[in-house]
């Protein structure tokens, strides 16, 4: 079973209690959150985990009224393939 979790430095996809995928985050300022990594287990490469948990970080993002800041390659090339990103991404840092 798949679920994930919120750690004091992002989230992280357990399966079967097992932690397999994360995504790192946290304050970049006072009006924005930086994407600093995200990681995927090779079983669960393929599987939009990743994508997943990028919304996760956007919709945290959206609650608390602030921006993004896409550091991580991944999280990046989230960002420039989903117009529905754009407007919570912070491009001048």
């Amino acid at each position: 079973m798949q679920k994930i979790i919120e750690n004091d430095k992002g989230f992280v996809m357990e399966v079967d209690g097992e932690p397999k995928a994360e995504i790192g985050f946290g304050p970049y300022d006072e009006k924005s959150i930086i994407i600093d990594h995200t990681f995927v287990s090779e079983e669960l490469r393929g599987q939009k985990v990743g994508q997943q948990l990028v919304q996760r970080v956007v919709d945290v993002a959206r609650e608390q009224g602030k921006t993004i800041v896409p550091a991580c390659s991944y999280a990046l090339a989230q960002f420039k393939r989903n117009e529905e990103y754009h407007d919570i991404w912070r491009k001048d840092s």
